[in-house]
């Protein structure tokens, strides 16, 4: 009698075979290069520079400004004069230059305290875009992890499906000898044959899909989209959340209601600023200037002067037409609806997590139920693979403990790709997804 390889012992080979072929891209290879190459983070990290540039005593206005300044003008011209004792004098190509130059420095002292509110919204809008750079990051590595663990999942169908369609042709083989010793009718021949090319015909099916995806995490990791890899053999899902310390972390680190937070904040600054306008602004100037002029006719040809300016000056509005009033009330209302987005926003996050936390209990629960089915069904696939040998079972009884055995793959894979994908949703809520 020949020796015959246990199925289980046949799959495990494919599978080690496919994914030594190739090299393999674990899912922390993965989000470096997400990190490292996605134009997403890329324009945000940016963006993040742009806001740490602009906190600045300088933009806030809390800084002098100092300029240099220099007029030349030079003039050739016919000149005429007619002196008070009616002389008259006459030039032609006269003469008639000045030069102007100096430095001037102009400096707001006081202006209500508006520029300190200012330098403190500048500060914020950098947490703003902290906050923002880390809801990219959060939403990028989680579309990255998700699309890689739906490739892993994919791969394992590929090894479902390349383990019936082996199933099947040995089905095939054995129906043909059947056939030749007169045991079995041709249909039962045809009839394996229809359901081997069946099998094959979803086998280029999920070649398709596997394809396209690679395609879709090579776009997400920014890289050559024909760049070929192979992904790990297994999904590992953490059971160890607990719904208490999600909701905990969510109010602490989740980055969009840390937006919201730091929105309200500028909004109280703004606000701020537009009360300052209640204050005088008061300013000071000096400067350092010189001056040279010359003229061919005239009492004075020739003048030239130099030194130092300064002064001050203070404005206060008095009335603006109850202007300053209507501002203060909308800025005050901008709080409000800042207030009110928290509070909307907290319950959203809360409600999400809970929901999802929910389908992350049903699908872990899953994973041991589906991984049991696939046992069952692979124990009365074993069986009923002999009993064919022997002939002592017809060929749809074959054919539905095969399908059983390849959907209970198929479950059992979905399942912990659904129970990794809840964890990666709860992670991303909670804003501490592993990166």
């Amino acid at each position: 009698m020949p020796y015959r390889i246990p199925l289980s012992s046949l799959f495990v080979v494919l599978n080690i075979f496919l994914i030594s072929a190739q090299e393999v891209l674990n899912v922390d290879e993965a989000v470096k290069l997400a990190l490292e190459n996605n134009f997403q983070i890329l324009t945000a990290k940016n963006e993040l520079k742009i806001d740490e540039y602009g906190v600045s005593p300088g933009y806030a206005g809390m800084l002098p400004s100092v300029q240099a300044n220099v007029t030349d003008n030079n003039r050739r011209v016919y000149l005429s004069q007619t002196r008070l004792d009616g002389t008259v004098q006459e030039q032609d190509n006269a003469i008639n230059n000045s030069l102007n130059y100096g430095v001037a420095l102009d400096w707001t002292l006081f202006d209500g305290l508006r520029m300190f509110a200012n330098y403190e919204q500048l500060k914020e809008n950098r947490k703003l875009g902290d906050a923002e750079l880390k809801q990219v990051i959060l939403s990028t590595v989680g579309e990255v992890m998700i699309t890689y663990y739906d490739l892993v999942q994919q791969r394992q169908q590929l090894s479902a499906l390349d383990s019936t369609i082996l199933i099947s042709k040995q089905r095939v083989e054995l129906a043909r000898n059947r056939f030749t010793i007169g045991k079995a009718s041709k249909l039962e021949v045809l009839n394996a044959q229809v359901d081997l090319n069946t099998d094959e015909t979803l086998m280029q099916r999920q070649k398709e899909l596997f394809a396209n995806t690679k395609i879709q995490l090579n776009q997400q990791l920014a890289r050559d989209l024909t760049t070929d890899f192979e992904v790990a053999p297994e999904i590992f899902v953490d059971e160890s959340l607990l719904l208490d310390d999600l909701q905990t972390q969510v109010l602490k680190e989740n980055p969009q209601l840390l937006a919201s937070q730091i929105s309200k904040r500028i909004s109280e600054l703004e606000l701020k600023q537009i009360r300052a306008a209640r204050f005088p602004t008061i300013t000071a100037s000096t400067g350092y200037n010189f001056s040279e002029s010359q003229s061919s006719l005239g009492f004075t040809t020739a003048s030239n002067s130099r030194g130092f300016s300064y002064g001050f000056g203070a404005t206060l509005n008095l009335f603006d037409g109850f202007n300053q009033h209507r501002d203060e009330k909308i800025g005050k209302l901008e709080i409000e609806n800042s207030e009110v987005a928290i509070a909307q926003q907290e319950q959203d996050l809360l409600a999400t997590l809970g929901t999802t936390y929910q389908t992350y209990l049903t699908n872990v629960s899953l994973i041991e139920l589906e991984g049991n089915n696939e046992a069952i069904a692979k124990e009365n696939l074993d069986i009923t693979v002999e009993k064919y040998r022997i002939g002592i079972i017809p060929t749809i009884e074959f054919r539905t403990a095969q399908l059983n055995y390849i959907n209970a793959k198929v479950r059992f894979s979905n399942a912990k790709f659904q129970a990794k994908l809840s964890e990666i949703v709860l992670k991303q809520l909670a804003g501490n997804l592993s990166i």
